[in-house]
């Protein structure tokens, strides 16, 4: 049978052109997607006539040569454009791309901090909180931030609308109310506690210097935006201005990167995934389980270290 994939190929470029205004860019994407799986189907199935079969070959082709997953549904995206034009066209009386399925995206691991950096930053926040210059307040405010959120792995959310009589509060347990009002109980650091107590001292002082008296706050730390407490932006844009004074990318740094250093400590430092679970306030275990990587990682150095066999494989070497 004449293969007239090529001819079909070129009217499919020109209909994408002519009625969906497809730009040049795109156009020759889809030429140069088509064209490789043209090549990989070979002499054993043509272009116009390939079957499912044919097709899920080609992206499990694809996958075996280290194509990322997106860049496999960019491939199928085309092939669906090419094979939905043949049959619209009654060039083929099906579509075979109806019955793929997307290749999955792996879930990309969530940004953390080392132990080592997260330590720079608080010893930062701790040295500049010293000072007693003007604007100490503020100071004081980061770094109870940081080591209620560093003790606690809080959402950022959480963090900032803390209600002030948390201050009024003993124990070395917080409850915090999270989504869907949901409350739960973490654990306060010893740092935590004692940051929490020089802030909340330190700020009844500056109300107390006020010459007009205000409304208490009912907020750990207030602000004078709509919502009342300290806006997670500028929480966010702080701790970076704090990154770069200690010496860190301020890209790498964020609440939410901390809240994730909070877990991946935890369990590399051997908690269970279920108590860490509670902790963040995930409702399913499997949004916790993202964090298994560092479990998988700890598990292979306790083997490599403490296996007989793995310490004969290395006194071998």
């Amino acid at each position: 049978m004449m293969d007239l994939s090529g001819a079909h190929l070129e009217a499919f470029l020109e209909m994408m052109s002519a009625e969906r205004g497809a730009a040049a860019n795109t156009l020759l994407s889809y030429e140069r997607d088509l064209t490789d799986l043209r090549e990989f189907l070979g002499k054993k199935q043509t272009l116009v006539l390939a079957q499912s079969n044919d097709l899920s070959g080609y992206l499990a082709h694809l996958g075996r040569q280290g194509f990322a997953a997106s860049s496999q549904a960019r491939r199928l995206s085309a092939m669906r454009q090419f094979y939905k034009f043949l049959y619209a066209e009654g060039l083929r009386g099906d579509d075979p791309t109806a019955i793929l399925d997307a290749p999955k995206k792996g879930r990309s691991l969530p940004k953390t901090l080392s132990e080592d950096h997260v330590g720079k930053l608080l010893a930062q926040a701790a040295s500049e909180a010293e000072d007693p210059s003007p604007g100490r307040l503020s100071r004081l405010r980061m770094l109870a931030l940081l080591e209620l959120l560093y003790a606690t792995g809080m959402r950022v959310s959480e963090l900032v609308s803390l209600p002030a009589r948390v201050l009024d509060q003993e124990g070395r347990f917080l409850m915090i109310k999270g989504k869907g009002n949901k409350e739960r109980l973490v654990p306060l650091s010893r740092a935590a506690i004692e940051a929490m107590r020089v802030y909340g001292a330190a700020k009844t002082e500056a109300a107390a210097r006020q010459k007009e008296k205000t409304e208490e706050s009912p907020w750990l730390f207030p602000s004078s935006g709509k919502d009342g407490f300290l806006p997670r932006q500028v929480f966010a844009r702080d701790l970076k201005d704090l990154a770069i004074r200690a010496g860190l990318p301020p890209s790498a740094i964020s609440p939410h990167v901390l809240r994730h250093a909070f877990a991946s400590h935890l369990l590399a430092n051997g908690a269970d995934l279920r108590v860490v679970q509670e902790l963040l306030g995930h409702s399913d275990i499997s949004t916790t389980q993202i964090y298994t990587h560092v479990l998988e990682e700890r598990l292979r150095e306790l083997v490599e270290t403490h296996h007989p066999l793995a310490k004969q494989a290395k006194n071998r070497d």
